[in-house]
């Protein structure tokens, strides 16, 4: 469970550990006993279809991309291409200067999926249901400050970035500070392991998750273009399912709003400066003022330090308004914490009486060594009481290791294609692969097991690779790609009561199968849809 912006790729940052031993054969690395699916039963009803039962099954292609002439598919980019800049899939051309800075000004499509990709019905369902488990797990998770503490105490030593973290997270325990009102604006990442026949968890997203703006926009894209177009592919438009993330996360915003109970407060959007990706983050703040009449503010990190205060009662005041809601798209990389500004800004709204989204035990909470530590067996329990959710868990759990497991290090040294090792970062670009495990495991070796707590070791996933056209720039070309789905979750707690837990929307992101690296914003991959089959 990690925070962050997307990082599709082949691994999984999943947390559940094997506890039998583990045969050299890289077909019985990760025993099938603990991943075999079961039929599931939905707990209660859901924005989006959820349904019983679980098969064994691996997508299955929709059409054939061969017979599809370039007459055609140049009809569909054009088509494609109207919509997205009709309807505001857009995104800042890096290559216009103030493209980052002015709204409407260098402006072009947003990457995308031409066609939706295929997806089992049985695992969506499955990704669908445990959406509100963890939820509540990073809920309860984030109550624990010891265990956090405890967890990321070597990591500490190891990873500045973390520490930093952690120094917040301490002082809020020193204050007794409690967290009443708590919003969490999650999503959870997973991958088809064609070896396994199991949806696996790559990772969970506490902080910025990105594109829930752009999700809905790229679902109703691939819907519109099914209904125009729909007989000469062969495709049925309602096989796409309907996506409501945008207006899901705006309302649970809203609600945090309504909670925090201050009619003239505004909800503060941090963002990292010269963002190209403001649309997105847009479509969730037009939500707020149409459809609740709330005043939405962009700071940076810099800016909150420079504006703000906090007021003996707890008010954050920034630029001399009262904010409710904090939202942050920004503070998940060291990138984003330049100088101290940065820093005495997240302290300063952490001691403020607003609701952070997230707050910094939810962050925490997402990290990577915590979910290494949530793989020990009998963890889980230590925050769920449920049996059958407990399982459901794990069930779509992966192989995760600490580098302590001397076991797991040499299997990884001996084979490190089937490996990833993964810092504390996030937002692609930070994974580390094939010769390059073996590498970096010996040189952690020579150089001593301080450095060990930085990283975690993962099983990884090899998804089914299909014909995808990929449109960028204008342009499509056809691929070899796979995909990851992202099942977005809305939480909200004041104190004992659960207002909001729910799965909100969902997010699919395609790439180029030769590489290894994911992130729409980092330039590895294109948003898309899924077809159920």
């Amino acid at each position: 469970m990690v925070g962050g912006c997307s990082s599709l790729s082949y691994s999984s940052s999943s947390t559940f550990i094997a506890t039998t031993a583990l045969s050299s054969s890289p077909l019985n690395l990760f025993p099938r006993s603990f991943l075999i699916q079961s039929p599931l039963n939905p707990r209660k009803p859901a924005p989006l279809r959820c349904v019983s039962s679980l098969t064994m099954e691996s997508p299955k292609p929709i059409l054939d991309f061969e017979k599809l002439d370039d007459g055609f598919v140049q009809k569909l980019v054009y088509d494609a291409l109207v919509w997205s800049s009709l309807h505001g899939l857009v995104v800042g051309d890096k290559t216009h200067q103030k493209s980052g800075t002015v709204p409407g000004v260098g402006m072009m499509h947003a990457p995308i999926a031409l066609l939706p990709t295929p997806f089992p019905e049985s695992y969506w369902n499955q990704a669908c249901e445990v959406a509100p488990i963890f939820n509540e797990l990073v809920d309860r998770i984030s109550l624990d400050g010891k265990f956090i503490q405890d967890s990321l105490s070597r990591t500490k030593k190891a990873d500045v970035f973390t520490s930093r973290l952690l120094d917040i997270h301490s002082k809020m325990l020193e204050s007794n500070k409690r967290e009443d009102i708590r919003l969490g604006l999650h999503r959870s990442d997973y991958m088809l392991d064609e070896q396994t026949k199991s949806l696996l968890q790559i990772e969970m997203n506490t902080i910025s998750c990105s594109f829930p703006g752009f999700g809905p926009l790229v679902t109703k894209l691939h819907q519109s273009l099914l209904r125009s177009h729909g007989d000469h592919l062969g495709l049925d438009s309602e096989r796409v399912p309907r996506n409501a993330s945008t207006i899901q996360f705006a309302d649970a915003m809203a609600k945090a709003w309504l909670e925090y109970n201050n009619p003239r407060a505004v909800v503060m959007v941090v963002v990292q400066p010269d963002e190209r990706n403001m649309y997105d983050q847009h479509w969730l703040s037009s939500v707020l003022r149409e459809k609740h009449n709330i005043v939405t503010i962009r700071k940076s990190l810099a800016e909150v330090e420079n504006e703000g205060r906090v007021h003996e009662d707890g008010t954050l005041i920034v630029g001399g308004q009262a904010v409710s809601v904090v939202y942050y798209r920004s503070g998940y990389t060291p990138r984003d914490y330049p100088s101290e500004s940065e820093w005495n800004a997240r302290l300063l709204i952490e001691q403020s009486s607003a609701v952070k989204c997230p707050s910094i035990a939810y962050h925490l909470a997402g990290t990577k060594k915590i979910q290494q530590e949530l793989a020990k067996p009998g963890v889980l329990e230590r925050f769920m009481d449920n049996k059958d959710d407990i399982a459901k868990l794990r069930k779509c759990f992966a192989g995760l290791w600490s580098l302590d497991d001397q076991e797991i290090i040499k299997k990884a040294i001996g084979k490190p294609e089937l490996f990833v090792m993964k810092p504390q970062r996030e937002g692609g670009g930070n994974n580390i692969y094939g010769d390059d495990v073996r590498e970096n495991l010996l040189r952690l070796q020579r150089e001593g097991e301080e450095e060990n707590a930085a990283y975690i070791l993962m099983q990884r996933i090899f998804p089914k690779v299909s014909n995808v056209f990929l449109l960028r720039d204008g342009v499509y070309h056809k691929d070899q790609a796979i995909s990851e789905l992202g099942v977005y979750g809305a939480y909200l707690r004041n104190k004992e009561r659960v207002i909001i837990n729910e799965q909100s929307g969902y997010l699919m992101r395609t790439k180029v199968s030769s590489s290894d690296e994911g992130g729409v914003a980092a330039g590895y991959a294109v948003l898309d849809s899924i077809y159920l089959n």
